[in-house]
C-alpha cells in the first residue's frame, strides 16, 4: 500500500480550476486512508531544515537542563516531556520519545482563560539555544499558513465554498511538539513503540519527519503499513473533528510509530491544527444525511476534545495530560 502524495502546487494558481484538481487528488485518500502526504506546500526549504537542526540542538542538551522546563511545572502541558512519561495504554511501558510541547501563549485576561478552556496558558521557552523561541514561533507561522491552504482544499473536495472554514481558522488553536526518538536495540525491555496506535482528536496534523521511518498506517481491514518518508513533504493526518464535520465520510487515519531500532535518533514534528475551542463541530451540509439526523451530534471543539480524553482514556491520566490539544495525548 502507498499512502498517497498530493501536490499542491494548484493552490497557488490564480486558476480556480487548479484548485478544484487539487481538491480532487486528495478525495480519495481522506476517504480511504485519512493520511496523504503533499509536496509544493510552501514551506520553504531552509526552514525547514534550520527546524530540524533545531530539534536536534534541544535534545541533545542536558536531561538537567531540559527538566527546568518539564511539563510538570506547567499548568498547561507546556515545555519539555521527558523520555517515556507518554503512552496511549495506561498498561503499557512508557513510549520511546522524548518532546517539547507549545502552543497559543494565552494571558490571564483571554477570553480562553477567563472561560477556563483546558490546556490554556503560556509557553515555557529553553535558555538554549538562545534563538529558540524565535525559530519555532517562525515554524507554527508557516503551519498555520498551510493549514489555512489544506482546509481550502478540504472544503473544495466536500463541494463546499473555499473559504467555509476560514473564519474558523482566522486564529487557530495550534500546538506544536518536537519529537525525539532514540535508537533503541530490538530485544530492549518495555515498550516496542515509539507511539502507541492512536487517532488524532483534532482536525489536522502536520507531520514533518526525518529520513529514519517508523510511522504505520492502519487500514480498514486492520493492516499496519509503513508511511516511510518522503523528501520534501509532510505528512496530513485528518483527526476525529474531521471525521465528524463529514459525518464519517472522511476518515481519521489511526497510526503509530514502530520502535527506532535504526542505530540513528529520529526526530519529527507534530502540528495540530484547529479551530478556537468555541468552534461548533457539526456535520458540513453537503454530508448530512437524505433522512435522519447525522451520526455524530454538533459538539464545540472543548467538548469534543474532553469527550475523546474521556472515550479514550476512561480517567487514567492526569487532568493536565488529558488537557493535551489536538490528539490522543500521543504525537506523531
Amino acid at each position: 500500500m502507498n499512502v498517497p502524495i498530493v501536490d499542491l502546487a494548484g493552490t497557488f494558481s490564480s486558476d480556480p480550476r487548479d484548485h478544484l484538481a487539487v481538491a480532487a487528488a486528495l478525495r480519495e485518500p481522506s476517504c480511504e486512508l485519512g493520511m496523504f502526504y503533499v509536496k509544493n506546500h510552501g514551506v520553504p526549504a531552509a526552514t525547514i531544515a534550520e527546524h530540524v537542526a533545531l530539534a536536534r540542538s534541544f535534545f541533545a542538551l542536558d536531561l538537567a537542563e531540559k527538566r527546568t522546563i518539564d511539563v510538570a511545572r506547567s499548568d498547561s502541558f507546556r515545555g519539555y516531556v521527558p523520555f517515556a512519561t507518554q503512552t496511549i495504554d495506561p498498561a503499557a511501558p512508557g513510549d520511546l520519545k522524548e518532546g517539547f510541547v507549545m502552543g497559543p501563549d494565552f494571558a490571564p485576561d483571554h477570553p480562553h482563560a477567563l472561560a477556563r478552556f483546558p490546556n490554556t496558558g503560556t509557553n515555557q521557552w529553553p535558555q538554549r539555544p538562545p534563538y529558540f523561541r524565535e525559530r519555532i514561533e517562525g515554524y507554527v507561522a508557516a503551519m498555520n499558513e498551510l493549514g489555512r491552504r489544506l482546509a481550502r482544499v478540504l472544503a473544495l473536495s466536500l463541494d463546499l465554498p473555499e473559504g467555509y472554514f476560514a473564519g474558523a481558522l482566522t486564529d487557530p488553536l495550534t500546538y506544536t511538539q518536537l519529537l525525539h526518538y532514540p535508537s533503541i536495540p530490538g530485544d530492549a525491555p518495555g515498550s516496542r513503540f515509539g507511539a502507541g496506535a492512536h487517532v488524532d482528536w483534532g482536525f489536522l496534523t502536520l507531520l514533518l519527519q526525518d529520513d529514519v521511518g517508523g510511522l504505520q498506517l492502519r487500514t480498514e481491514a486492520g493492516w499496519w503499513h509503513d508511511a516511510p518518508p518522503e523528501p520534501g513533504t509532510f505528512v496530513i493526518i485528518l483527526g476525529e473533528m474531521i471525521l465528524r464535520l463529514t459525518n464519517g465520510r472522511y476518515r481519521s487515519a489511526k497510526h503509530r510509530v514502530a520502535q527506532n531500532a535504526s542505530g540513528r535518533s529520529r526526530y519529527a514534528t507534530a502540528t495540530f491544527f484547529d479551530p478556537p475551542y468555541d468552534y461548533r463541530v457539526a456535520c458540513v451540509p453537503t454530508c448530512r444525511p437524505l433522512h435522519g439526523a447525522p451520526q455524530f451530534p454538533p459538539r464545540t471543539v472543548g467538548e469534543h476534545m474532553l469527550e475523546m480524553a474521556g472515550a479514550t482514556l476512561s480517567g487514567a491520566r492526569s487532568e493536565k495530560k488529558i488537557a493535551l490539544p489536538g490528539a490522543s495525548n500521543e504525537a506523531t
